[in-house]
């Protein structure tokens, strides 16, 4: 089965991002879903061709999880985002573990953005253990270095260069635009 692109059309008009910067982004997305599948189908024929124990092959199933994440990163990123944003709710569920785990939303944000602020191309991901029953703020390195094994992704920011480097140059404001742009009930329900 082939993955599909999709159409996140819709966040295009997000205040403090550019259609052009978007649409770029969204061509970037397709090429880790184009390589994502071309490289699921080398695979499959170098396996069946008896090559599974060579180096190429071992050198593209290593490739196929960094094409892999870019996609499923890009989509978690771009769903989590939407016109005018969607606050996350006083009293919600995600609100209630954000103040447990970090003592307040404030506490929570300001690590976020100190994470997100770090030198380095990658990810910062609000991740929840579901076995801890704990929420982390976490640095990805790369699309594949960095994840926590069995955690679910809630809030994804990304912050290679090429998500802000054309309208703002520098993290601090981009990272203004995207807390303004999360959307909160996207991440809830990834929560729920």
């Amino acid at each position: 089965m082939a993955y599909g692109q999709k159409n996140f059309d819709g966040i295009l008009g997000l205040e403090g991002f550019s259609d052009a910067l978007l649409k770029n982004h969204f061509g970037l997305y397709g090429g880790y879903v184009a390589n994502t599948n071309k490289l699921a189908e080398m695979l499959a024929a170098m396996a069946k061709e008896g090559k599974a124990g060579t180096p190429e092959y071992a050198e593209l199933k290593r490739r196929f999880g960094w094409e892999f994440n870019g996609m499923r990163l890009h989509e978690l990123y771009f769903g989590n985002m939407k016109k005018g944003g969607a606050k996350l709710k006083e009293g919600s569920p995600l609100h209630k573990k954000i103040v447990e785990d970090f003592g307040s939303y404030e506490n929570w944000e300001t690590d976020f953005r100190a994470t997100g602020g770090m030198r380095g191309i990658g990810w910062v991901i609000l991740y929840y253990d579901k076995i801890g029953k704990k929420l982390f703020n976490t640095w990805i390195n790369e699309h594949d270095v960095g994840h926590l094994s069995g955690c679910v992704p809630l809030l994804v920011m990304d912050v290679f260069e090429h998500a802000f480097m054309l309208e703002y140059g520098k993290k601090p404001d981009y990272i203004n635009a995207f807390m303004k742009a999360a959307d909160w009930e996207a991440v809830g329900k990834r929560f729920s």
